[in-house]
Protein backbone atom coordinates (compact mmCIF):
# COMPACT_ATOMS: atom_id res chain seq x y z
CA UNK A 1 0.00 0.00 0.00
CA UNK A 2 1.38 3.59 -0.68
CA UNK A 3 -0.20 6.66 -1.56
CA UNK A 4 -1.12 6.33 -4.73
CA UNK A 5 -3.48 3.07 -4.35
CA UNK A 6 -5.78 4.41 -1.02
CA UNK A 7 -9.00 4.61 -1.74
CA UNK A 8 -11.94 5.27 0.77
CA UNK A 9 -13.83 2.19 2.87
CA UNK A 10 -16.35 0.32 0.62
CA UNK A 11 -19.97 2.01 1.25
CA UNK A 12 -18.47 5.29 2.76
CA UNK A 13 -18.33 7.72 0.29
CA UNK A 14 -21.87 8.52 -2.15
CA UNK A 15 -21.74 9.88 -5.33
CA UNK A 16 -22.89 14.14 -5.31
CA UNK A 17 -26.88 14.73 -6.60
CA UNK A 18 -26.20 16.87 -10.03
CA UNK A 19 -29.36 18.73 -9.90
CA UNK A 20 -30.59 20.88 -12.85
CA UNK A 21 -29.10 18.81 -15.35
CA UNK A 22 -32.05 17.92 -17.48
CA UNK A 23 -35.39 15.83 -17.36
CA UNK A 24 -32.99 12.35 -17.98
CA UNK A 25 -31.33 12.78 -14.34
CA UNK A 26 -34.26 12.66 -12.72
CA UNK A 27 -33.09 16.04 -10.97
CA UNK A 28 -34.38 18.72 -13.51
CA UNK A 29 -36.94 20.93 -14.05
CA UNK A 30 -37.66 22.15 -10.48
CA UNK A 31 -34.05 20.82 -9.38
CA UNK A 32 -35.90 18.99 -5.99
CA UNK A 33 -37.16 22.23 -4.74
CA UNK A 34 -41.07 22.09 -5.79
CA UNK A 35 -43.07 24.57 -7.80
CA UNK A 36 -43.09 28.17 -7.13
CA UNK A 37 -42.72 29.87 -3.92
CA UNK A 38 -40.46 31.70 -1.91
CA UNK A 39 -38.15 28.30 -1.05
CA UNK A 40 -38.07 27.49 -4.67
CA UNK A 41 -36.05 31.09 -5.32
CA UNK A 42 -32.40 31.81 -4.82
CA UNK A 43 -31.77 33.29 -1.82
CA UNK A 44 -34.28 31.94 0.28
CA UNK A 45 -33.62 32.85 3.87
CA UNK A 46 -36.75 32.44 6.64
CA UNK A 47 -36.58 33.65 9.91
CA UNK A 48 -36.11 31.42 13.09
CA UNK A 49 -39.24 30.50 14.54
CA UNK A 50 -41.47 31.05 10.76
CA UNK A 51 -44.01 28.21 10.23
CA UNK A 52 -44.42 29.12 6.35
CA UNK A 53 -46.79 31.59 7.08
CA UNK A 54 -48.45 30.00 9.57
CA UNK A 55 -49.08 31.54 12.98
CA UNK A 56 -46.42 30.64 14.78
CA UNK A 57 -46.20 28.58 18.26
CA UNK A 58 -45.17 31.21 20.50
CA UNK A 59 -47.67 33.17 19.50
CA UNK A 60 -50.37 30.86 19.42
CA UNK A 61 -49.62 30.03 23.18
CA UNK A 62 -50.58 32.58 25.94
CA UNK A 63 -48.49 34.13 28.09
CA UNK A 64 -49.06 33.44 31.99
CA UNK A 65 -47.13 34.64 34.75
CA UNK A 66 -45.06 37.32 35.70
CA UNK A 67 -41.65 37.87 37.09
CA UNK A 68 -41.55 38.87 40.75
CA UNK A 69 -38.71 42.44 40.88
CA UNK A 70 -38.82 42.10 44.71
CA UNK A 71 -37.72 38.06 44.61
CA UNK A 72 -34.02 37.43 46.17
CA UNK A 73 -32.39 34.50 45.21
CA UNK A 74 -29.70 33.04 47.27
CA UNK A 75 -26.88 30.80 45.86
CA UNK A 76 -27.01 28.39 48.69
CA UNK A 77 -23.42 26.91 50.33
CA UNK A 78 -23.49 24.03 52.56
CA UNK A 79 -21.45 23.44 55.93
CA UNK A 80 -19.28 20.78 54.38
CA UNK A 81 -17.91 23.10 51.48
CA UNK A 82 -16.66 25.80 53.89
CA UNK A 83 -15.27 22.89 55.67
CA UNK A 84 -12.86 21.95 52.65
CA UNK A 85 -12.44 25.60 51.91
CA UNK A 86 -11.41 25.76 55.84
CA UNK A 87 -9.24 22.40 55.44
CA UNK A 88 -7.22 23.77 51.94
CA UNK A 89 -6.72 27.38 53.41
CA UNK A 90 -6.46 26.82 56.58
CA UNK A 91 -8.52 30.43 57.26
CA UNK A 92 -10.43 31.47 60.82
CA UNK A 93 -13.08 33.52 58.88
CA UNK A 94 -14.59 32.66 55.59
CA UNK A 95 -17.17 35.53 54.40
CA UNK A 96 -18.30 35.61 50.63
CA UNK A 97 -14.68 36.92 49.13
CA UNK A 98 -13.02 33.92 50.25
CA UNK A 99 -16.15 31.63 48.97
CA UNK A 100 -16.08 33.70 45.54
CA UNK A 101 -12.03 33.17 45.60
CA UNK A 102 -12.38 29.06 46.17
CA UNK A 103 -15.23 29.24 43.05
CA UNK A 104 -17.75 28.55 45.33
CA UNK A 105 -20.07 31.54 44.21
CA UNK A 106 -19.83 33.88 41.70
CA UNK A 107 -19.29 37.74 42.30
CA UNK A 108 -22.56 39.41 42.69
CA UNK A 109 -24.61 36.24 44.72
CA UNK A 110 -26.46 37.04 47.42
CA UNK A 111 -24.78 33.92 49.61
CA UNK A 112 -27.18 31.57 52.46
CA UNK A 113 -25.42 28.83 54.33
CA UNK A 114 -27.26 25.49 54.90
CA UNK A 115 -26.78 22.76 57.53
CA UNK A 116 -25.93 20.19 55.33
CA UNK A 117 -22.22 18.25 55.98
CA UNK A 118 -20.30 18.56 59.15
CA UNK A 119 -17.87 21.07 60.60
CA UNK A 120 -15.28 20.40 62.73
CA UNK A 121 -13.15 23.01 62.94
CA UNK A 122 -14.18 26.42 65.06
CA UNK A 123 -14.78 29.18 61.84
CA UNK A 124 -16.22 32.39 61.40
CA UNK A 125 -18.43 32.52 58.64
CA UNK A 126 -20.24 35.82 57.08
CA UNK A 127 -23.00 35.59 54.99
CA UNK A 128 -26.28 37.09 53.62
CA UNK A 129 -28.34 34.33 55.51
CA UNK A 130 -28.41 31.13 57.61
CA UNK A 131 -30.32 28.33 57.98
CA UNK A 132 -31.14 27.04 61.70
CA UNK A 133 -28.96 24.29 61.50
CA UNK A 134 -25.92 25.60 59.92
CA UNK A 135 -26.11 28.64 62.59
CA UNK A 136 -26.48 26.06 65.20
CA UNK A 137 -23.60 23.97 63.83
CA UNK A 138 -21.45 26.84 63.97
CA UNK A 139 -21.87 28.17 67.38
CA UNK A 140 -21.50 24.67 68.70
CA UNK A 141 -17.92 24.55 67.13
CA UNK A 142 -17.62 28.03 68.94
CA UNK A 143 -17.40 30.11 65.88
CA UNK A 144 -19.51 33.01 65.13
CA UNK A 145 -22.28 33.22 61.97
CA UNK A 146 -22.25 36.83 60.85
CA UNK A 147 -25.35 38.12 58.82
CA UNK A 148 -24.26 40.99 56.23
Amino acid sequence: MNLSNIKPAQGSTHSEKRIGRGQGSGYGGTSTRGHKGAQSRSGYKHKRGFQGGQMPLQRRLPKFGFTNINKVVFKTVNLGAIETLVEKSGATAVGPAEMYAAGLIAKNDVVKVLGTGTLTKKVDVTANAFSKSAQAAIEAQGGTATKL
